[in-house]
């Protein structure tokens, strides 16, 4: 069985972007480990929401907590940061935000967890943070800079298929599912097709992404974007998952190409990837 180490910004970055492939690798057997850099402390939240002298980042942790569950990781730990908010605003140039972190510094703070963990697999962000986000880009370089420290196999960024998501975005506004306000940025998120080495058929865990998604009551309502969509549509939008191989460097995937697994070992990933790892039959 392999540790497969997740690395995200924020308490529900997880469930979003990778919970279906924790699913079904904890579901596999494989030790699902994540890393969090910080408690999400920016977020927005309704008036209300909150217990009184309950912070945000104390019912995020807890939510997060939740997610984790649900989705079987078997160790969740934070980097330790603060949440750097959205790009442009003060905030993200504020000292202890996860912006402005020391690389080195951080780099050696997750390459230590990698070590502890003997860690097969460590997924960050692709280099734009998937959408620019201050801290889903910091969460790439950190991230490379600890796996190359600690040696990691394999390495995978999370992402988006550009491509299916200015398609999805067409079909959203045609069929009237969606404002303009809330796809703003859809087609210019991840990466263009070409680049995507690996799509993980997500599905059979579609029911416990979305749960893991619920989990993040404070940030994802019932009522939100996210979870009122009728649930073929749901399946659909969020019944796979996306990722770039960076390590090993894949010779033949890409431009249409795509493994149908994270690839759980190096050998495996020098091969063609996919064979070893969830997606593929285990």
């Amino acid at each position: 069985m392999a540790t497969v180490t997740f690395f995200h910004a924020h308490p529900d970055d997880e469930a979003i972007a990778t919970g279906g492939t924790m699913a079904s690798l904890a579901d596999e057997g494989h030790r699902v480990v994540l890393v969090t850099a910080t408690r999400g402390e920016l977020g927005e939240v309704d008036e209300g929401f909150l217990d009184e002298g309950e912070t945000l980042a104390q019912r995020r942790e807890v939510e997060l907590a939740d997610a984790a569950g649900i989705l079987g990781a078997a160790r969740l730990a934070f980097l330790g940061y603060e949440d750097s908010g959205m790009e442009g605003e003060p905030s993200a140039e504020r000292p202890g935000c996860f912006a402005t972190a020391d690389l080195d510094e951080a780099a050696g703070r997750l390459a230590e967890l990698l070590a502890e963990e003997a860690s097969d697999v460590l997924v960050v962000y692709d280099e734009h943070g998937g959408y620019g986000h201050p801290d889903h880009v910091q969460v790439h370089r950190v991230g490379m800079a600890a796996a190359e420290r600690a040696s990691t196999p394999v390495v995978y960024m999370a992402t988006m298929d550009r491509d299916f998501m200015t398609e999805l975005r067409r079909k959203a506004l045609e069929t009237e599912l969606a404002t303009e306000e809330e796809l703003e940025g859809a087609d210019t998120m991840g990466e263009p097709a070409a680049r995507i080495t690996t799509e993980v058929d997500v599905s059979p865990w579609i029911g416990t992404k979305r749960a893991a998604m619920a989990a993040h009551a404070s940030q994802i309502s019932e009522e939100s974007f996210f979870l009122s969509m009728p649930e073929d549509v749901f399946a659909e939008v969020w019944g796979q998952e996306w990722y770039i191989r960076v390590r090993p460097e894949p010779e033949r995937l890409g431009d249409g190409v795509r493994e149908p697994g994270l690839a759980l070992d190096a050998s495996a990933a020098v091969l063609g990837g996919g064979s070893s790892g969830v997606g593929a039959g285990g």
